[in-house]
């Protein structure tokens, strides 16, 4: 079934459902774009919105508040969500009289915490500029605290992968391996994985079954995780497995295929990466869920080629920055006609951000934890650690990474 088909035949905009932020968002946030500017594409622009602590910013210490200021203009939305030891719960704050500022309000920045800073504002000619941020806060020497991906009580799909970030380098796996774990209801195996010294993820053999309870339990507290340092941690994390609905992009095809159990295919005209930059090949997670975000090409290695301040609907799919967005700079013959992007995958929007378009009901209709599909690519298969990739990696090899096989 086509989009435009799908669109006709629906009312109320169907599969629509509410997703919650995650616990430990990913600091990066641009994205590969456009690829080439012409006559009616955004142009680079100076940084529009700044956010105080800076984005990526690790170690701030207690005390500071969190500032978000535009030079002209009004801010239009600020939200900012608090993780840490005791759970995720948002920050509140207060508009300066003018309309330019913003600061955080209550008490000051929480020990051992990861913030989320999401802005959109307004210049002077009624353009919405977007910034997404996030930064972390000290942690007291020798503690160990795990940043974990999805947040209690969220509802998320059948492609979730467990992932624990951690502050500090882990010397004894195994230990902290025994501390952590994973179960479901209806039962299935779910196994960790290691990526290294600082982080830890699980996932079961094969997609979780729609309707799963899955609990994580965090037995940190007092574990030696490496020679004086000692964890901090301890508390139960419950999470439910949504609907199942996968995504197919074939990059050759310039086509993306959305299924879900129960209900005909729907196929979306998309734009790829280009010959130059392709998209990674291979299954790769929705991470982050973003109404606008702001793009900048200089965050990923491509110097000042391109800074979107408005990009609506975007998915982030990647840490390293692939993500799939709306695009309404391109001529509509770019969907499903050729790839002309930095890596991401496109689908048609409008400025703004429109739920009538292929862009927007992609975006109504997904959660975090989705597994998104890049078949035909020309590009290499997404690292199992760029992101929530670990579906790349065959099961037997994702085993060999527990410390306690």
């Amino acid at each position: 079934m086509s989009y435009r088909t799908l669109r006709n035949r629906a009312a109320g905009r169907p599969w629509t459902a509410a997703v919650p932020l995650l616990t430990g968002a990913v600091l990066l946030s641009a994205c590969q774009g456009p690829g080439g500017w012409t006559s009616d594409a955004p142009r680079p622009t100076r940084e529009a919105v700044r956010v105080v602590p800076d984005d990526g910013a690790r170690g701030v210490r207690a005390g500071h508040r969190i500032e978000v200021r535009v030079p002209d203009g009004r801010l239009e939305r600020v939200e900012v969500t608090r993780a840490g030891d005791t759970g995720s719960a948002p920050v509140p704050g207060r508009l300066t009289r003018d309309g330019l500022g913003w600061r955080s309000a209550g008490p000051p920045l929480a020990l051992a915490s990861r913030y989320t800073v999401e802005a959109v504002a307004l210049d002077g000619h009624g353009r919405r500029t977007a910034r997404h941020t996030s930064f972390t806060t000290y942690v007291p020497r020798h503690r160990l605290v795990g940043f974990f991906r999805p947040e209690h009580r969220s509802t998320v799909g059948t492609g979730m992968i467990v992932s624990f970030d951690f502050n500090r380098p882990v010397r004894d796996r195994a230990a902290v391996e025994r501390a952590v774990s994973v179960t479901a209801r209806p039962a299935v195996r779910v196994a960790p994985h290691w990526f290294g010294a600082r982080r830890m993820d699980f996932r079961p053999r094969e997609r979780w079954r729609p309707g799963t309870e899955v609990t994580m339990a965090l037995r940190l507290r007092d574990v030696r995780a490496a020679p004086g340092v000692y964890g901090i941690q301890h508390k139960t994390v419950r999470f439910r497995i949504g609907r199942d609905q996968t995504s197919v992009v074939d990059a050759a095809a310039h086509t993306m295929t959305v299924r879900r159990a129960g209900t005909p295919p729907v196929t979306l005209p998309v734009t790829a990466g280009d010959q130059d930059n392709p998209t990674y090949n291979g299954r790769m997670v929705i991470l982050e869920r973003h109404p606008m975000t702001r793009m900048d090409g200089g965050t990923v290695g491509f110097g000042g080629e391109y800074d979107i301040p408005d990009v609506p609907h975007a998915l982030r799919l990647t840490t390293s920055g692939t993500f799939l967005h709306g695009n309404y700079w391109a001529s509509r013959g770019t969907f499903g006609g050729a790839n002309t992007s930095h890596g991401c995958v496109g689908l048609r929007d409008e400025q703004g951000g429109s739920p009538d378009t292929p862009a927007g009901w992609f975006y109504g209709n997904s959660l975090i934890g989705d597994i998104v599909e890049v078949i035909r690519s020309r590009d290499v298969t997404v690292a199992p650690d760029n992101g929530l990739g670990g579906w790349n990696m065959p099961w037997d090899e994702w085993l060999r990474g527990s410390a306690l096989r």
